[in-house]
């Protein structure tokens, strides 16, 4: 069995103690977590990344149904895939597990070998999901967001915040001609290291894409403006003092441009931020590169 199904995390839910010993049995090559009733089992998500949930429908308090449509309602737990467990065989039980928004069922008493291929199967569907989702949604060459990601998770996050939200473009100065004098290979190189150094400094919810060529794209939540300049600053002399080995025996150094632009009152949109960002990167490259330029805020 592939390593990553069996290190694959299953939820399952049912009030019934010896049901979720069978389950257990039957699943022991799993890292299996058990909950003996719909509000547990929502708290545990709470904390608890799962890959599968494995859910009663008849439960007392909060039946399986209501646990899968509150599931579903949740940002963070919707694309779990639900298996139902019912005694049930009628086709409206079955008509409603699907409709509810499970992705399968399976009757009790439990088949052994039923049961084992069906979660089998289902985790090997989302993982493979996981992975065309990740490949729709990053640059194929740095594993940073694409230009498309990021748009639509710059947008969330700035309908999020009024304030204390900033906008970051950067640029690696004279990029064309690392790709003239030393070959595209080298080139991407650079962005990919390029890449390592601003991730490293960012801070873990900071959003960071990959916008084209050799442009990237950061937006993110400080307590100050001071925060996001300090940021800028140290981004601009890292990169500046590292030696990225082009091949075994060359070495090369760049420099960084940054544009960066806090939200107002005014500002209407994420591509009215991004706009002023791309605004202040210019004239950082206007104006001597390797340096940041700031909109509107004191230093």
């Amino acid at each position: 069995m592939n390593n990553e199904i069996q290190q694959s995390t299953i939820l399952v839910v049912d009030d019934s103690e010896s049901n979720i010993e069978i389950v257990l049995a039957i699943l022991d090559n799993y890292d299996v977590i058990p909950a003996t009733s719909g509000k547990d089992a929502l708290e545990l998500l709470a904390s608890e990344n799962v890959d599968l949930i494995l859910l009663d429908i008849l439960m007392p308090e909060m039946s399986g149904f209501e646990v899968c449509e509150a599931l579903k309602k949740s940002e963070e737990t919707k694309n779990i895939p639900v298996i139902f467990l019912t005694a049930q065989k009628d086709e409206d039980s079955i008509e409603a597990a699907y409709l509810i928004g499970g992705v399968d069922y399976v009757t009790k008493p439990f088949k052994p070998v039923e049961l084992l291929a069906r979660v089998k199967v289902h985790l090997e569907l989302q993982h493979l999901i996981q992975k065309l989702e990740h490949l729709a949604t990053r640059d194929a060459l740095t594993g940073i967001y694409n230009r498309r990601k990021f748009f639509k998770l710059a947008e969330k996050m700035f309908n999020e915040y009024d304030e204390q939200f900033y906008a970051i473009m950067l640029d690696i100065d004279f990029f064309k001609k690392i790709n003239d004098q030393y070959g595209h290979h080298a080139g991407d190189i650079v962005l990919k290291k390029t890449t390592d150094i601003i991730s490293s400094l960012l801070p873990p919810d900071s959003i960071f894409g990959r916008i084209g060529g050799e442009e990237f794209a950061v937006v993110l939540t400080a307590n100050s403006d001071k925060v996001v300049i300090n940021l800028l600053d140290s981004i601009v002399s890292t990169y500046s003092k590292t030696s990225i080995a082009i091949n075994p025996t060359q070495k090369v150094t760049c420099t960084l441009s940054c544009g960066m632009a806090p939200k107002h009152q005014f500002t209407t949109s994420i591509d009215v931020l991004l706009r002023e960002a791309d605004e202040a990167l210019y004239e950082a490259k206007q104006t001597g590169r390797n340096k940041s330029v700031v909109r509107d805020v004191v230093r």
